[in-house]
């Protein structure tokens, strides 16, 4: 499977252009529902914006692609942010661009370069993680081995740990480093180490 960069966690930003408030605000968006929910969140937020112009890339390959100027002179707002998300080369992932009109108008150049502006200025705080698909590994050891697992797992993705009649760490690797981890694992341990492989599925590293 092809890794691709998205967002992680929701982020937003603000910032006064010629007495209009932009409010900007990025999500991670894995179908074009998950989109529209995100879009109708931010209207919800803002009945009384004067615009809430979007764009959007709602799959892994860059297939499904939304915008709109919601009323801002055509050209000048949705594609400006939709050209962010592809020159940032994020995937699923959306961002809205919320104006409340302050009375001076930007032109339509002033307006392209504020959308575009919002949109960048929210995607360079955004925290963005790659997706691929990983495997979850469960690691059992005997309690003595505890502490060489502890500094074996630094820097590992460790996703549970439980301690009954064994410790348990379960952690996830991306899949194509499965076969090398398995083998570090068996190394570190001198073949002390039982590993159970899990589920598989996308997982954001």
């Amino acid at each position: 499977m092809m890794e691709y960069q998205s967002v992680f966690e929701d982020a937003v930003t603000e910032k006064i252009i010629e007495k209009s408030r932009f409010l900007s605000y990025i999500s991670h968006t894995e179908s074009e529902d998950a989109a529209k929910a995100f879009l109708e969140k931010i209207r919800a937020l803002h009945p009384l914006s004067t615009h809430v112009c979007y764009g959007y890339i709602a799959d892994r390959v860059g297939n499904l692609q939304r915008f709109s100027d919601d009323g801002e002179p055509q050209g000048t707002a949705g594609m400006p942010i939709l050209g962010v998300l592809k020159a940032q080369k994020l995937f699923e992932t959306a961002i809205a661009v919320v104006r409340y009109f302050g009375g001076v108008k930007l032109g339509a150049g002033g307006l392209t370069r504020a959308y575009a502006g919002g949109a960048a200025d929210v995607c360079k705080i955004a925290k963005i993680k790659t997706y691929t698909m990983g495997v979850e590994i469960e690691l059992f050891v005997d309690y003595p081995f505890v502490n060489t697992a502890l500094k074996f797992l630094e820097g590992e993705t460790v996703l549970s740990r439980t301690f009954e009649s064994a410790a348990r760490f379960c952690v996830i690797v991306k899949e194509c480093d499965q076969a090398s981890f398995c083998a570090r694992a068996r190394e570190a341990f001198n073949g002390r180490v039982e590993l159970k492989i899990g589920a598989k599925y996308v997982y954001p590293f």
